[in-house]
């Protein structure tokens, strides 16, 4: 039979990473692509192929796919797009350049690797599409904005798209996890210090006492924080799976949340996550 084939965004570090060596060991051939060079050969070295694709570089979406492509005769069985970043602080705070630049790494690069992914899925007759969205995909918590709209906005397409592609055997699925081990707090905290003037906010005295406490401050778990092969455990499913599920939860909040949003009236649960 032949080696199934994945193409896994975001693979310096967490779900990325995690993912890369999960797969790899359940008999797949992981090409786990990281944005800068220097993570790539770290990836090479533990014997992956690993693209470079930055999400904010179009030219590398297109190069990096194709690497890919000639490695294994033009086929790709799925894609995973994973890489993302944060860029928190109060949305009266978030400059629109700020918007501008989390949307292309969080939604426009993963819907350009998408679209360059479909052909090759349609010649071949079948492919799976997962998005790692976010319990923040349909949910939103205080001073998460920028990252919060990403995702909301990758529901909303990727949802569109698994309908549209019901006449196909293109599968498009939905990963939504909450708290898991990762470096995105700290990874986020060059945004932050880029984009957001906390000291002449009116939200000064909030940042100090907490967003600047939780980024720099020690780097504990969250509640109910998971490590990232939990994720790994539901892409796995996602992609093997004859019939996958449309969305997997991930985490007990990302549960708790989703049933929250059904059952309590919007005023209320504003109140629930503005206590979150």
């Amino acid at each position: 039979m032949t080696q199934k084939s994945i193409l896994i965004t975001g693979c310096s570090s967490g779900i990325g990473y995690d993912a890369a060596h999960g797969l790899r060991a359940r008999g797949w051939r992981v090409f786990a692509s990281c944005r800068k060079k220097l993570d790539c050969q770290r990836l090479h070295d533990e014997g992956f192929d690993s693209p470079l694709i930055d999400y904010q570089d179009e030219a590398t979406i297109t190069s990096g796919l194709n690497e890919v492509l000639e490695a294994t005769g033009g086929t790709l069985d799925a894609v995973f797009n994973n890489g993302a970043f944060a860029c928190p602080g109060a949305v009266e705070d978030l400059p629109s350049d700020a918007l501008r630049d989390i949307f292309q790494a969080n939604f426009f690069g993963w819907h350009e690797l998408s679209r360059q992914v479909i052909p090759v899925m349609r010649a071949q007759g079948h492919g799976r599409i997962v998005q790692c969205s976010s319990v923040l995909g349909f949910v939103t918590l205080p001073w998460r904005g920028a990252y919060n709209a990403t995702k909301f906005a990758v529901e909303g397409l990727t949802d569109t798209l698994r309908v549209e592609m019901r006449d196909t055997d293109i599968k498009v699925v939905l990963i939504e996890p909450g708290p898991v081990t990762s470096d995105i707090r700290k990874n986020a905290i060059p945004h932050f210090e880029r984009w957001i003037d906390w000291e002449n906010s009116p939200r000064k005295a909030q940042y100090e006492v907490g967003l600047r406490k939780r980024l720099y401050g020690p780097a504990g778990k969250d509640a109910f924080e998971l490590p990232a092969s939990a994720v790994t455990k539901k892409l796995a499913h996602a992609i093997e799976s004859p019939r996958p599920r449309a969305r997997y939860y991930v985490t007990t909040p990302t549960y708790i949340m989703g049933t929250l949003r059904r059952l309590l009236p919007t005023k209320a649960l504003d109140w629930v996550l503005a206590k979150s």
